[in-house]
Formats: C-alpha cells, sequence, structure tokens
C-alpha cells in the first residue's frame, strides 16, 4: 500500500466533510473546495479521521489512494489557512497594480499587460513589485502565478523579470572580449 495513503487526514475543528458517492466536499471558514475521487479508491470517515484505502485487484489503485489522500489534506489545509504564493519584479520600470478585477503589470514591453484576476484567487500588491496570491486551493494557486510568472520569467544574465520569493536565479556569466 502507498505510504502517504497510510497516513490518516484529521479533521480540524471548525471543518466540515460531506462524502457523497466519489465526491468529497470540504467547508471550513476559508471557504469550500470539492473534488470528485477516482473509483477505485474507498474513503472511511471515522469521526475526525479520513482514510484512504485501495480497492483490492486494481492496477494502480495504490497510487489512486496517495494521490487522493494528498488532494484531500491539501484540501483541508486550504479551508482552514489557506495558500499564499509571493511574487516580486526585478527590472527598472516593472511595477504591478490592481484596478477593480484586473492586475496592472509594466514588464518593460511595449505595452501594459492586462491579467484578469480568477473568482477562486485574492491578489494584493503592497508595493510596485510585490505580488501576493491567495487563495484556498493550492492549484489554482499556483497555477496563476505561475500564468503572471511566464510574461516575463527572470533572464540569467542580470535576473530581470517576474520570479517566486523564494526562487534562486544563476546568474551566467557575460560574454568576453
Amino acid at each position: 500500500m502507498s505510504r502517504v495513503a497510510k497516513k490518516p487526514v484529521i479533521i480540524p475543528v471548525g471543518v466540515e466533510v460531506t462524502i457523497s458517492g466519489s465526491n468529497i466536499k470540504i467547508k471550513g471558514p476559508k471557504g469550500t473546495v470539492q473534488i470528485p475521487i477516482h473509483e477505485d479508491v474507498e474513503i472511511k470517515k471515522d469521526g475526525d479521521v479520513i482514510l484512504f484505502v485501495p480497492k483490492d485487484g486494481d492496477v494502480g489503485a495504490d497510487a489512486f489512494a496517495g494521490t487522493a489522500r494528498a488532494l484531500v489534506n491539501n484540501m483541508v489545509i486550504g479551508v482552514t489557512t489557506g495558500f499564499t504564493r509571493k511574487l516580486i519584479l526585478i527590472g527598472v520600470g516593472f511595477k504591478a497594480q490592481i484596478q477593480g478585477k484586473i492586475l496592472n503589470l509594466a514588464l518593460g514591453f511595449s505595452h501594459p499587460i492586462k491579467f484578469e484576476i480568477p473568482v477562486e484567487v485574492t491578489i494584493e500588491t503592497p508595493t510596485q513589485t510585490e505580488i501576493i496570491i491567495k487563495g484556498t486551493d493550492k492549484h489554482i494557486v499556483g497555477q496563476v502565478a505561475a500564468k503572471i510568472r511566464a510574461y516575463r520569467p527572470p533572464e540569467p544574465y542580470k535576473g530581470k523579470g517576474v520570479r517566486y520569493d523564494d526562487e534562486v536565479v544563476v546568474k551566467k556569466e557575460g560574454k568576453k572580449k
């Protein structure tokens, strides 16, 4: 059996879990998240603990059980504390500001970039060179951060561009005469 699936998911106080067939819905103080679970995985709820057991005889059910456990654990974390991703803009004239539901980015192009903010996440700009993305779904928060970073990934010579807060950009040596 999967080592990940063997660990139970502990439900904290204030979180409500509803299991209906192969769907699991988790409701907490930060919001509600729902996902379908693969039919090869059996979900058992005992009090404040959720267990994931692969069905016998199915090839790959082990992996599905571990994946389901990881997804549900992320859902529980998301509805209790939430997920955050921070981006930093490095470059002369690079800035970000929010106008309503649109994030305006000036990234050194001849035109400004207008990024429409999805309803699942909230975006803050404490300074002109910082973007903070918050949400309950880890996948969506990461996807939005990756889309914004993709407009201008950090380049290897000067390090200019949009980078994650914890990202280390290894700089290359320039051309020599």
